[in-house]
């Protein structure tokens, strides 16, 4: 089996998943499995899962409603034969739906291709990051230059159908997977827009979204700037190179954008956080069930540890980007404007499965601020709350950007 991956997984993601994985972790689950000719009949329990479970339980007991169901369907289902590998898929979806967190679910092996698939920087799709949380898949931002967005696609608006046909009640994962396609090919959406009465239908040509992690520029006033979409695997070299061009150029200030960062690797979360602290300082605790912690510290040579800093926060704002947040905060570094963050305060570990069956994220720990606070379904509350209107949005103003830029250039 495949190492697991130690994940704080953001539920606003990128069309295709914008995942937010976290480097390391241990094995916490395993694959049951067996031959289809072994699973019809015979029952089988996995070893290792027998030893993990309580001494109390006795697992071929426990199963035999499972292998009793399995034979029915296969005795007596109406359309024979049945898809073995479906009706398994099937059942790890079901079993990890039960725990009611919709952090621990099941990802087939094309889900868990297209899970991946943004952390190499690239992608087929539409182009936008999405909430899949709710009732309906949601958009949270469009990517600048992308389809999503030369479409009039907006933040909050809801994707009610698929090429015409509904996705009422359609798990918010196989909804995205519906989106995504090759480019050069359309995807009709139907959308609910707030605010519109009727439904209206938006044709999209799909393309080769590129994902830069980070982006800089001087603004005015002599405001450095630095937009972070995601902490992926090139995220702290690019941090440094932009920083050092930016930092030589001696700005009054510098705005760390965050704004629709789903969150990234771990270990990159925490070298991100070391451009602007000391070393040696807690970025974040991990606390696990049983009460145990590991602490992360930022390490030394940061290149932006004394410059006036502001750091832009939204709903859309999860994860790594509130750690980020959070111990920006927690130490006074800089000043947080913006609307308060999603409250993403999990840690999964993503582990694939064997014989290349997809893969399981499991919720395992809780995360904590330096100072110690729980944000998971709180968020992280800005110090200067800026909430960009309605009629910013028509005349496409950036009320949060221009605080940012007033706080750091009155500061002078």
């Amino acid at each position: 089996m495949s190492k697991p991956i130690r994940i704080i997984l953001a539920i606003v993601i990128g069309m295709a998943l914008f995942a937010v994985i976290f480097s390391s972790g241990i094995a916490i689950g395993v694959a049951v499995t067996a031959a289809p000719e072994m699973q019809k009949y015979i029952p089988f329990v996995n070893p290792s899962t027998e030893q993990a479970a309580a001494p109390d339980t006795n697992l071929d007991v426990l199963f035999e409603p499972f292998w009793e169901s399995w034979n029915l369907v296969h005795d007596q289902y109406v359309e024979q034969p049945v898809n073995d590998t479906e009706l398994m898929r099937g059942a790890i979806r079901g079993m990890l739906d039960s725990l009611g967190d919709p952090h621990t679910s099941y990802m087939d092996p094309e889900e868990y291709a297209a899970t991946n698939a943004p952390l190499n920087g690239e992608y087929e799709g539409i182009g936008a990051w999405v909430d899949i949380s709710g009732d309906y898949l949601a958009i949270t931002s469009p990517m600048p230059g992308s389809p999503a967005e030369k479409a009039g696609l907006r933040p909050n608006d809801l994707v009610i159908a698929v090429d015409g046909e509904d996705m009422t009640g359609v798990d918010g994962d196989l909804v995205l997977l519906r989106v995504l396609g090759p480019a050069g090919t359309d995807v009709v959406l139907t959308i609910q827009r707030e605010g519109e009465e009727e439904p209206f239908d938006v044709t999209i040509t799909r393309a080769k979204i590129e994902v830069p992690s980070i982006s800089g520029e001087m603004l005015e006033d002599n405001v450095a700037y630095v937009q972070i979409s995601t902490f992926g695997i090139k995220t702290n070299k690019e941090l440094r190179d932009i920083l050092a061009e930016l930092l030589a150029q001696d700005p009054v200030g510098l705005i760390v954008d965050l704004r629709y960062n789903g969150g990234g690797y771990l270990n990159t979360s925490v070298d991100v956080m070391s451009q602007f602290i000391e070393g040696d300082q807690v970025v974040l605790y991990e606390e696990m069930g049983d009460g145990s912690r590991t602490i992360y510290r930022s390490k030394k040579g940061g290149l932006a540890t004394e410059i006036p800093l502001v750091v832009l926060i939204n709903e859309g704002s999860a994860s790594a980007s509130e750690i980020f947040a959070g111990a920006i905060q927690d130490y006074e570094r800089g000043t947080l404007v913006g609307i308060t963050t999603y409250g993403k305060g999990s840690v999964q570990n993503w582990i694939p499965l064997m014989n290349d069956q997809g893969a399981v994220r499991v919720t395992i720990a809780r995360w904590l601020t330096p100072d110690e606070r729980h944000i998971h379904n709180i968020g992280i509350d800005p110090d200067i709350e800026v909430e960009i209107t309605e009629e910013d949005f028509e005349a496409e103003r950036d009320s949060q950007l221009e605080k940012a830029i007033e706080i750091l250039t009155e500061s002078e």
